[in-house]
């Protein structure tokens, strides 16, 4: 299995992942010796009666990231269940890395072999988990040198087999492309530089996490749910809250509407599903929970938008990200919880499936509740 073109009906899932579940000397200087993102799962607590917190891990359990069996069946799990790929998170300030081992060892061992990209995380790191200006730990900084010196480590990733590609280009995402000062400059350079490499011009996507247009010299973007999202302010309906609680519950179920309704036919734009969201071991009495998520209404999302790829893209530009595979602290996770086992795996292998080709209706596959009951 390679990152090579797939048949012209296929829809390739890619799933955004998390490399945070290793130590560092960074984390263990900024949060404590021995932190990984396992550390705020664990120490997380129930905001209001029937909020499942701590989330515990299934098949899979509390994993440490520097043992390559863990990669080879989160591997095994995930091409089980349909996904074709991992999108890893690339953190790079200005030369200096961060949580590289997990895609250094694996580029270095050659397996497992499983499709994968990379996205460019570029935000600050922050002890707010917010990407924010405030109580910085690491900041970034832009200019084109730096650019050029981050591209020529995304090549050295390109060159890899099991990269994915679109129409041969390598595919390659940003974060938060409106932080970019002059982002088609960047643009233009790294195309420049591909080329002079040898190399196809990446298949630029940005993340659709700020208020910025995608510039029409861009590729096509991807949503990022559940930013953009319009919430359903919940907090006043749930009883037991805990004291002291100024966070945002919402409605999973308004998320998925929404995305149903959402026009996108204003540009090329890539389809984005979030099995659910709960960033309250990050943020504690902050969080903000998505109430009401279900394997089945992820399904249910997850065929629609299956069938809106397939209307819409032809080809390898059938793209449906999935934020996230090992999320956990911001519980966005399709792998293996201690309450639903492989419920979500399971719900988006069912929309995957034959049913969900042109001409099936979204939801065939399953009798799953209509979001807006």
């Amino acid at each position: 299995m390679t990152g090579a073109r797939d048949d012209g009906a296929a829809v390739r899932t890619i799933a955004f992942y998390l490399p945070q579940f290793h130590a560092i000397p960074e984390n263990d200087r900024w949060w404590g010796e021995g932190f990984t993102e396992w550390t705020n799962v664990r120490r997380a607590r129930p905001l209001y009666p029937g909020h499942a917190q701590p989330k515990v891990p299934g098949a899979l359990g509390y994993y440490d990231l520097a043992d390559p069996a863990v990669a080879e069946r989160q591997a095994a799990l995930a091409r089980e269940y349909g996904v074709h790929g991992f999108c890893y998170y690339f953190y790079w300030f200005n030369g200096h890395r961060l949580l590289e081992r997990p895609l250094d060892a694996m580029l270095a061992r050659g397996t497992p072999d499983f499709p994968f990209c990379v996205c460019w995380a570029n935000e600050n790191w922050s002890r707010r988990w917010d990407g924010g200006d405030s109580d910085l730990l690491i900041e970034q900084h832009y200019s084109l040198d730096d650019s050029t010196r981050l591209f020529d480590a995304f090549l050295r990733v390109f060159a890899d087999p099991r990269y994915i590609r679109v129409d041969g280009r390598p595919l390659l995402l940003v974060y938060k492309p409106e932080l970019i000062p002059d982002i088609a400059a960047t643009a233009a350079l790294w195309r420049e530089r591909a080329i002079v490499a040898g190399e196809r011009e990446p298949y630029l996507v940005f993340c659709e996490t700020g208020g910025r247009p995608v510039p029409a010299s861009i590729d096509a973007s991807v949503e990022f749910p559940p930013h953009r999202h319009h919430a359903l302010w919940l907090n006043a309906r749930i009883k037991g809250l805990a004291p002291g609680f100024n966070g945002l519950l919402t409605s999973y179920r308004a998320l998925l509407a929404q995305s149903l309704e959402r026009d996108v036919a204003d540009a090329k734009r890539l389809r984005c599903i979030v099995p659910s969201w709960d960033n309250s071991p990050r943020r504690g009495l902050a969080g903000t929970v998505f109430v009401g998520s279900s394997p089945e209404l992820f399904g249910y999302w997850a065929e629609a938008m299956v069938r809106d790829t397939i209307e819409r893209l032809s080809g390898d530009e059938r793209l449906l990200f999935v934020n996230a595979w090992n999320e956990w602290a911001e519980g966005c996770c399709l792998e293996p919880d201690a309450r639903y086992g492989t419920q979500y795996l399971e719900a988006l292998r069912d929309a995957l499936a034959p049913l969900a080709a042109p001409g099936a209706a979204p939801g065939a596959s399953r009798r799953a509740e209509a979001p807006y009951r």
